[in-house]
């Protein structure tokens, strides 16, 4: 593939997919914000956009919950990550994989159950009335639920972080460290002079994913009602999108704010890359801690642990109690609820059509992100950088902003086919996965096996399909299970695009259930079960394969 017709195909396809699936729906958009209904250049809409006091305050607080759920997120995975790389504890392999455990659930489905738990007469309320703690209602969720939503998010996006962190404090080299405790520094010392300045590029990779994501979480907002941000408003504009320009403005807004982050994160993290010495020349010594250190482990696993469960347990308690309202716990658990779901329409369409775009989406994710991986590993390209750029972008652009892009630059409608548009977002969100996977499996694999396969007579074809692929097999299966699942529960492509209750997705479904006022939190809840399920075992199946090679896959 890195000479003849094979590769000018293969490039002519990766750029044409690139240019109409993601750069023709953003030029679209920023040509609706700056030449609106097709007239001349203005800047109206941007002016009324900060104008409007509305406006102003989505946009500010959205700013303010990116960065408290960033903040959350390092304040619980900072910790986590060092004592994964350094220290040896019992039951260490199942304990830290235990804290990834918030990433088989999007927030918007834990924010069903947290939402009945806060609620004003709600689980939370009694238990505390029961303990005397407070009398009466408590409005729990307080000015519209911002510190919920935060809550949430941070709980939800901190193994993001984590795998960052672990893959970044894997790859520091200890020597460094010890020459600085060589020359009396403390241990704070050491930390702050010489590890947190080679953390920092892995960390802002980290970072500036949590961030965008937080920032322009769409789902989380809708359960709670929390209409004061970004992305809400940007979902009031569809409806209007071929009539009013300032959707598309605010869509701008919102691109140039995380292109900047993504120019930023890449910045950094090729700089610390640039850094030789960053790079382990030796495995560290993992250390055991004493028995003070040891229970402060376990006190921190397990606080982390409880605290990021209660979503998830929130979510099975509705979907099995029969009966949970003005107690503290469910009565007369049973299947009703999941009998429920299984018998609605909502529900077989959304498993159905999910299993359909999710595996559609899979199958292009890992002809297009195989391929692509291979020409830049192998390759070498001079403008390959472009490609990668182009792969990594769907990372910092938010689903919200492709969603939007997608409605106006191909005319999406109530009567329109959407499932072909629904799989090629899917996509084009997902193939930073398969790319990173692919890429870093081909990287750990000597060139020279395939010369030597060459150099007998076979060829190009040949050489990859019986000698690299079967090589990297463990990294195309990894990349595809993560696409496959978060493909599965993918919340604003859906929640936007699918407009037909025949098109629905799982979680397009789940929300439209959970709208019904008679028993939709409990049907929903149980359709967030399944959800939960099958994105369980899949990040388990993906950590199995991929390892701590996982943490490549969430950077920039």
């Amino acid at each position: 593939m890195n000479r003849g017709p094979g590769r000018i195909v293969f490039l002519a396809l990766i750029l044409a997919f690139f240019a109409v699936f993601l750069l023709w729906p953003i030029l679209y958009v920023f040509r609706e914000a700056f030449f609106p209904g097709g007239g001349g250049f203005s800047l109206a809409y941007f002016g009324q956009m900060f104008a409007d006091r509305t406006l102003r305050e989505s946009l500010l607080t959205s700013l303010l919950l990116g960065a408290v759920v960033t903040a959350l997120s390092t304040l619980i995975a900072l910790p986590l990550a060092i004592c994964s790389v350094r220290y040896r504890f019992r039951g260490k392999g199942w304990l830290m994989g235990v804290v990834l455990l918030p990433m088989i659930m999007p927030p918007f489905v834990g924010a069903i159950g947290v939402r009945h738990v806060l609620a004003q007469q709600g689980p939370l309320t009694l238990l505390c009335n029961k303990l005397g703690l407070v009398s009466g209602s408590v409005d729990w969720l307080g000015m519209g639920g911002f510190w919920a939503v935060a809550a949430l998010a941070g709980l939800h996006l901190y193994p993001i972080m984590y795998l960052n962190l672990v893959a970044t404090l894997a790859n520091i080299d200890p020597e460094l460290e010890e020459a600085a405790r060589s020359f009396g520094a403390s241990g704070w010392g050491v930390f702050r002079r010489v590890t947190l300045p080679l953390l920092l590029p892995g960390y802002f990779a980290g970072a500036s994913i949590v961030f965008i994501w937080a920032f322009t979480d769409l789902g989380t907002p809708l359960i709670f009602k929390y209409r004061q941000l970004v992305a809400y408003r940007i979902y009031t504009y569809t409806d209007s999108i071929n009539v009013n320009p300032m959707g598309h403005a605010l869509v701008v807004l919102v691109i140039v704010m995380a292109g900047a982050l993504f120019v930023a994160s890449r910045y950094l993290v090729g700089a610390g890359r640039g850094a030789s010495l960053t790079r382990a020349t030796r495995a560290r010594r993992e250390i055991s801690p004493n028995l003070p250190g040891a229970c402060g482990i376990y006190l921190l696993l397990a606080a982390v642990t409880f605290l990021a469960i209660i979503p998830h347990l929130s979510v099975i308690a509705g979907a099995l109690g029969e009966s949970w309202s003005m107690t503290i716990l469910p009565e007369h658990l049973g299947l009703g609820h999941f009998r429920e779901a299984a018998a609605h329409r909502y529900a077989r369409f959304g498993l159905a059509n999910s299993l359909l775009y999710s595996c559609g989406s899979t199958a292009l994710d890992v002809v297009l992100g195989a391929g692509l991986a291979y020409f830049l590993s192998r390759g070498r390209p001079r403008w390959g950088w472009l490609l990668d750029a182009l792969a990594m972008m769907p990372l910092a652009i938010p689903g919200v902003v492709i969603a939007f892009g997608y409605l106006g630059a191909f005319g999406i409608g109530p009567a329109s086919w959407v499932a072909p548009f629904l799989v090629m977002s899917y996509t084009v969100r997902r193939l930073p996965y398969m790319v990173r996977a692919c890429y870093a499996g081909l990287e750990q694999t000597s060139v020279s096996l395939e010369e030597a396969s060459a150099s007998l007579g076979a060829s190009g074809w040949t050489t990859i399909r019986r000698i690299t692929l079967p090589l990297v097999a463990a990294n195309v299966v990894g990349g595809a299970i993560l696409a496959f699942s978060f493909a599965m529960l993918e919340v604003s492509d859906s929640l936007i695009l699918a407009q037909k209750v025949a098109d629905y997705p799982l979680t397009k479904a789940i929300y439209s259930v959970f709208s019904d006022p008679v028993k939709g939190e409990y049907i929903a809840s149980a359709m967030g079960v399944l959800g939960m399920a099958i994105l369980f075992v899949s990040l388990l199946a993906a950590g199995k394969v991929l390892g701590r090679r996982m943490g490549l896959l969430f950077r920039v």
